[in-house]
């Protein structure tokens, strides 16, 4: 879809824009959701985040939009370096691209990057998140890391392949139609 390095930049922005508001969204409630509540005694999770005074990040309590900002910043930086190009390169070790169906190498390079993303992106997550109040440990760091793998993956696959993708893809083609003349 992108063809020069601004659309791939583009492209990149407007993916894990809207990726890093469905993970918060996702860690927060439906993962995290009930034990944040049960903690400080609410009956919502976002009465529950304020009573704590925000989500625990980098061993401090931080407001829900700077969570945001700040993985975002992590999820950008990472998909232009290393999930968009190790995506692309593995579906095409997989797939001939000149004779494989453009849905079926979109398929393979969305695959690829969930593949790559997922687990790197729930390692940043296990650092960022990791409860120095009690320490730290790398046999506790790694557990969350591959607890997180466990939790995210499904959910990755599923909203990249049938949501994220599409909707992003759909916006795309919008914005960079050719206009006939």
């Amino acid at each position: 879809m992108p063809t020069n390095q601004f659309q791939k930049m583009l492209y990149a922005f407007l993916t894990v824009l809207v990726t890093v508001h469905a993970y918060v969204f996702y860690s927060l409630y439906v993962v995290n959701g009930s034990a944040i509540m049960l903690a400080n005694n609410k009956t919502s999770v976002i009465d529950a985040i304020n009573t704590q005074g925000g989500v625990y990040m980098f061993g401090n309590y931080m407001p829900i939009w700077a969570v945001v900002i700040i993985e975002f910043a992590f999820a950008y930086i990472l998909e232009m370096i290393i999930g968009s190009p190790g995506s692309f390169k593995l579906a095409s070790k997989v797939f001939d691209i000149k004779e494989t169906h453009p849905v079926m190498f979109e398929t393979a390079i969305i695959c690829a990057t969930v593949a790559i993303m997922c687990p790197a992106m729930s390692l940043i997550a296990a650092v960022i998140y990791y409860p120095f109040y009690s320490g730290f440990d790398i046999i506790t760091l790694i557990a969350n890391w591959f607890r997180l793998v466990c939790f995210n993956l499904p959910f990755a696959f599923f909203t990249q392949l049938f949501f994220i993708q599409p909707l992003i893809r759909t916006v795309f083609k919008l914005v960079f139609r050719k206009k006939n003349t």
